[in-house]
């Protein structure tokens, strides 16, 4: 990603349109089986094709210079600072919690907070744009229901993908205000 053929600014400006509510092809829904055919469905930043990385995956979907000129939650010298820090530190730090997932120790400690439930209030909020809520299905009802015993409220933000903080950041905001006064 460090060396996309597009530059790393037109990289991260394509991957941040494509995660968000921004891209029209955003419209997620709950997934009925973890099996192929269902996960098929996802986007292909998620499920990419084989014989293409992400540079290649999310090009195609790069925004328009009005798109751009539109986006209020991610301007162009903000994209500045993003890009700069990405080349100066590299993707590392962010990719190695997706390499140790597959660690054999990392799932043995994993498993020692199997069936165990989260008994302080909770407050879960996303976007209601990201795919991220959906891609393992059946986890986000199963979250509310089972896993947090004092879930407080979960929230799917409308006019936010995977980066709802800055997408809507007075909805978070309020959120997170009513679930303190709650708690």
């Amino acid at each position: 990603m460090l060396g996309a053929p597009q530059g790393l600014h037109a990289f991260l400006r394509a991957y941040y349109h494509v995660k968000s509510a921004d891209w029209p092809a955003n419209r997620p829904y709950p997934l009925a089986a973890w099996a192929a055919s269902e996960l098929g469905k996802l986007p292909t930043y998620y499920v990419m094709q084989r014989d293409r990385g992400m540079a290649a995956t999310v090009a195609p979907e790069a925004p328009s210079a009005s798109q751009i000129a539109a986006c209020a939650w991610l301007t162009e010298p903000e994209m500045v600072v993003y890009a700069e820090s990405f080349a100066h530190t590299g993707f590392q730090g962010g990719l190695q919690w997706y390499r140790c997932q597959m660690v054999p120790s990392f799932i043995a400690e994993m498993q020692t907070w199997s069936g165990r439930t989260i008994d302080q209030p909770s407050l879960f909020i996303a976007g209601a744009s990201d795919w991220g809520v959906h891609q393992s299905p059946g986890v986000f009802g199963r979250m509310q229901s089972h896993a947090c015993t004092r879930m407080l409220g979960a929230h799917l933000v409308p006019g936010a993908g995977h980066w709802v903080q800055q997408e809507q950041p007075r909805a978070v905001i309020a959120l997170i205000a009513n679930f303190l006064a709650a708690a």
